[in-house]
């Protein structure tokens, strides 16, 4: 079996998205951009129109990633704390094949011009979604009856950062982290449990 090799578009996707997380998307030019890949600034535009196409790509493919793999876990008759381990294992599994790439996701989604307001569509549908998943949960009497939206920010700004601890880690088991991050974000760390 043959690996997709990746086209030179995917390669100033990819090379873009760790410039952007290296020095943030503003003070990145497409001149740096080519500087990078050891190529003309004139070529890119022959596989890309703009920095803001770029941007566009990594974010939106990264949330449409999301909202995808989070509607396959809300339609699974699972309980809610099982939801959301494998909400957890989502997003270990996406940040650590695109780290660079969520740092765009979470830096500068800001900087998105004509799908910005989609973007804000898919982020505020996907912090709805999770929050029903704990809602659930606790009238289900599987989650502690305690404040939904600090339950909610917990575990997601835990979530949203991992692309920042995730490359610190190069012997890194997604698996591994993703049933250890579960215990502690579900479980907690009291070890006497009531």
């Amino acid at each position: 079996m043959k690996l997709k090799t990746e086209t030179r578009k995917e390669e100033i996707i990819n090379t873009a998205a760790k410039l952007f997380k290296e020095r943030g998307y503003s003070a990145v030019t497409m001149r740096d951009l080519a500087s990078a890949m050891g190529i003309k600034a004139a070529s890119l535009y022959n596989h890309i129109k703009s920095k803001q196409e770029i941007l566009k790509e990594i974010i939106i493919s990264l949330a449409e990633e999301f909202t995808q793999g989070l509607e396959l876990i809300q339609q699974s008759s699972t309980s809610s704390v099982e939801k959301i381990e494998e909400v957890v294992k989502l997003h270990v599994s996406i940040t650590s094949q695109n780290t660079y790439g969520m740092a765009s996701l979470n830096n500068d989604w800001m900087h998105l011009e004509e799908k910005r307001d989609y973007y804000l569509k898919l982020r505020s549908n996907y912090e709805e979604e999770l929050r029903r998943i704990i809602a659930e949960g606790v009238k289900n009497g599987e989650i502690i009856d305690e404040n939904i939206e600090i339950m909610l920010f917990s575990i997601l700004s835990t979530l949203r950062s991992l692309y920042l601890w995730i490359p610190k880690k190069d012997y890194l088991n997604p698996e591994k982290l993703s049933q250890q991050l579960s215990r502690v974000l579900v479980k907690g760390i009291n070890k006497k449990i009531d």
